[in-house]
């Protein structure tokens, strides 16, 4: 429970539907300051006692687990490392593969409990062949399969996904019938442990990347054309920070060997193919090349592509047609209609 309306509604409907339920809350960092008026983030201390009090008031057993120490380890150094190579992580696929997930699974052994439930909108569905099989949320516009595709078959077989088969708008609508005080949240959108959406400042100050000078490169015809602050602050498809060139210009590529970031049009940061390490699959490839729909970033839409299986590890993605800025770091998922194939983390381009 992470103080929010989804994880609120979770606990709730749970319940009515007949399960004993216990609350679980994760705390995940400390939050440095707060504004007034500035809302609480998800799995922080304010927001835990927030997930107290609602169930409190639903009538279910709450515990808190300290995982601060597993968040800093697992996610937001390997964050910080990542954007110093020139990479683009997604910390809520970390953070869901390698702390939250596992510890709810630690929590529900340690007190004799099967299942494990949360606020995500997606689905697991039970195939006797294949084991359990986790699909899309019936809610396309909040969906949240693709930072679900890097958790065990294990871990994926004892998940119950209430909010699945519901809409946003659904939950919204029941938690305000039921009067809860999480009905009217705001979604919490941004990287949760940086404070005011000011990541450049989380990146100078807070990470406190060492902050080394290159060049910013036209990559069509090599000229330089100004100087960036570190390979940290640029992401493929970024025109933030960037030199004024009359015309629109983009990140197309980044070296993070020679310290260098190169821009062109946006054509330069569109890529048909890449390669995908660390894969995880709930579907074993049936050859060594499979037909899917490949989602490269949270908020695109899946897109056809062929996928070559490389070894155990690695595959190639080939898109039908190029697709706009797929960043090394980020999550490559794989789509059957509804079903989640599988997927792994996009690498830097050669």
């Amino acid at each position: 429970m992470s103080g929010g309306v989804d994880s609120s509604l979770t606990a709730y409907l749970l319940k009515e539907q007949g399960y004993e339920v216990e609350g679980v809350s994760i705390l995940l960092f400390d939050k440095c300051s707060r504004q007034a008026g500035e809302k609480t983030p998800c799995c922080s201390a304010g927001a835990l006692m927030d997930a107290h009090k609602t169930a409190e008031a639903i009538g279910v057993g709450h515990n808190f687990i300290d995982a601060r120490d597993a968040f800093t380890e697992k996610v937001i150094r390997p964050f910080i490392e990542a954007y110093s190579k020139g990479m683009t992580p997604n910390p809520c696929i970390l953070c869901n593969r390698y702390v939250k997930f596992p510890s709810l699974i630690r929590a529900a052994d340690e007190r004799g409990i099967e299942f494990i439930a949360t606020g995500h909108y997606a689905r697991v569905a039970h195939d006797g062949k294949s084991g359990p099989l986790l699909l899309r949320g019936v809610d396309t516009g909040k969906d949240q399969s693709y930072v679900l595709y890097s958790l065990s078959k294990d871990i994926l077989g004892r998940m119950v996904l209430p909010l699945g088969e519901k809409t946003k708008n659904d939950v919204r609508r029941i938690a305000r019938e039921l009067d809860m005080a999480a009905a009217n949240r705001p979604e919490s959108q941004e990287i949760c442990f940086v404070e005011e959406k000011n990541y450049v400042a989380f990146m100078d100050n807070i990470a406190a990347v060492a902050a080394k000078k290159g060049e910013i490169i036209d990559i069509e015809t090599g000229k330089v054309l100004g100087e960036h602050n570190g390979i940290h602050l640029f992401t493929i498809g970024q025109r933030k920070r960037l030199p004024a060139m009359g015309k629109p210009i983009y990140v197309a590529r980044i070296d993070p060997l020679k310290n260098i970031v190169y821009t062109g049009p946006a054509e330069r940061a569109m890529m048909r193919d890449f390669t995908v390490a660390d894969l995880n699959w709930f579907v074993e490839p049936a050859s060594s090349s499979i037909r899917a729909a490949v989602k490269a970033r949270s908020m695109m839409k899946d897109e056809p592509a062929t996928i070559s299986i490389i070894n155990s590890e690695t595959a190639r993605v080939e898109y039908d047609e190029p697709q706009w800025a797929p960043a090394p770091g980020q999550g490559a998922v794989f789509y059957e209609g509804d079903i989640v194939l599988g997927g792994g983390t996009i690498q830097p381009y050669q």
